[in-house]
């Protein structure tokens, strides 16, 4: 696959890039402190796995995850809070190739996780040994109920969902 590399906003010049998730910082010159300029070399920053699992690297002294990065570089991507976010689409948050890419709702990026249920807002309650339906709603968990199957809590979520 051929690499692109795009500049980083608000630090065009400096940093670029890929739509393989690598960053690199661009040749330039730098002011020392002693007043003196000196020649920085192109490289490709190494980036580090953050406490949440994801790459991320420093840009003059301000931390970003590699993948946002991406997305708003390749796929216009602005980041504003949780309504919109980046999927990674194999849920391997390693792995920041823009073809492993998303912008989805911050509820369908939940529901893709892989959990025990096919339906958005409904996991498997091994306590009580039935489906429990929930959502969240500005920030405040709301119970739904357990239900013996995973369909009457999708439906139980689905209409709470369309009366808000």
């Amino acid at each position: 696959m051929l690499e692109i590399f795009k500049d980083i906003k608000g630090y065009e010049g400096y940093y670029k890039v890929s739509n393989l998730g690598r960053v690199k910082s661009l040749e330039r010159f730098v002011k020392k402190r002693n007043g003196v300029t000196q020649p920085v070399k192109e490289r490709m920053l190494k980036p580090a796995v953050d406490g949440t699992g994801y790459m991320s690297v420093a840009l003059t002294g301000k931390t970003f995850k590699v993948h946002q990065l991406v997305a708003v570089a390749f796929l216009n991507h602005k980041t504003n809070g949780h309504s919109l976010v980046v999927d990674h689409k194999d849920n391997n948050k390693l792995n920041n190739k823009l073809s492993n890419l998303d912008i989805v709702t911050q509820r369908i990026n939940l529901s893709r996780r892989g959990g025990t249920s096919k339906y958005v807002g409904v996991s498997w309650s091994k306590e009580n040994r039935k489906w429990h339906s929930k959502t969240r709603v500005n920030g405040k968990q709301i119970h739904l109920g357990y239900f013996n199957n995973e369909f009457e809590a999708s439906n139980a979520y689905n209409n709470f969902i369309q009366n808000l």
